[in-house]
């Protein structure tokens, strides 16, 4: 299995602006690799999950190319994407599981209802413990569900298919750090067993446990794309830098300034407004060649 992406931009129209969600972004994921998409909220990373399943809004124009081995994501229909991807060859553990679950089903007959949509052999209470679950806790009622078993119910649906990639779309909101620990380690095993992880966070701690790689997102573009251990001892981009800078752990010192809107992007960097390295150069757009800075 091999995740390609290629020039892929999202555009959402909106009654007299246009918000540019994601930027030609390019980037390739392997089998038994963890890419790790992190940035701050409001990047497009979460979009960028989205638009690989087809699950957009109307008003979202999504041009450029996602090769899942040789079917591209992009030009499928409706009808491929339902019966063929979704569940099947990619599989998405959502942010806040809990608030995706049907709250007046168990998680035995959401899990079952799974299974035998994908036609799967599996029992409700085998794929439970290939999850982490006791088969008891699957007769609980979403609210009766601990934020740990809201996790894991989310990753056994996610495996229901056996899909070959998994989109992990902030796995750890909302959690304690215990848990953070235990839904990282399964994500990682996951890895381990073969499959491909896309997993998208703001928590670079979370990230560093697992992560083959590192694609850091800023304002719809993704600035840096390197090996994990190079991201998390030298990174390159000054944005990238100043995302580790912030982590109570090292300088603890926030990045100034905001974002900028992405109805309102400009021609050249979009970090220039913030960035300590920025000269008259970073008035022109940079190319992404591992980094996409003037001053790398």
């Amino acid at each position: 299995m091999k995740l390609r992406v290629e020039g892929l931009s999202v555009r959402f129209r909106l009654p007299g602006a246009v918000v540019h969600a994601v930027t030609d972004a390019r980037f390739e994921l392997r089998e038994g690799h963890c890419l790790a998409l992190v940035g701050e909220s409001g990047c497009g990373k979460s979009v960028m999950a989205h638009a690989l399943l087809g699950l957009l809004p109307a008003n979202a124009t999504v041009t450029g190319h996602a090769w899942l081995d040789s079917l591209d994501l992009v030009a499928a229909g409706e009808r491929t994407l339902a019966r063929e991807v979704r569940g099947r060859r990619i599989g998405l553990v959502p942010q806040s599981p809990a608030a995706h679950l049907t709250p007046v089903r168990t998680a035995r007959a959401q899990l079952a209802e799974a299974l035998r949509e994908l036609g799967r052999p599996e029992t409700p209470d085998e794929l439970a413990r290939r999850a982490g679950l006791r088969p008891g806790d699957l007769d609980r009622y979403p609210h009766q569900l601990s934020g740990g078993m809201a996790q894991r119910v989310a990753n056994a649906l996610a495996l229901a298919g056996d899909p070959p990639l998994i989109l992990a779309d902030e796995p750890t909101t909302g959690l304690d750090r215990p848990l953070v620990e235990a839904t990282m380690a399964e994500l990682r095993r996951l890895c381990d067993e073969g499959r491909a992880v896309l997993l998208i966070t703001h928590d670079l701690r979370a990230a560093e446990q697992i992560a083959d790689d590192v694609a850091v997102m800023y304002a719809s573009r993704i600035v840096e794309l390197t090996e994990a251990r190079t991201f998390f001892t030298a990174p390159r981009h000054p944005y990238a830098a100043g995302l580790l800078d912030a982590l109570p752990t090292r300088a603890f010192t926030p990045v100034p300034g905001q974002p900028p809107e992405l109805t309102r992007l400009p021609g050249g960097c979009a970090f220039q407004p913030r960035c300590p390295r920025a000269t008259a150069l970073c008035d022109e757009q940079p190319v992404l060649n591992g980094v996409a800075c003037h001053h790398a």
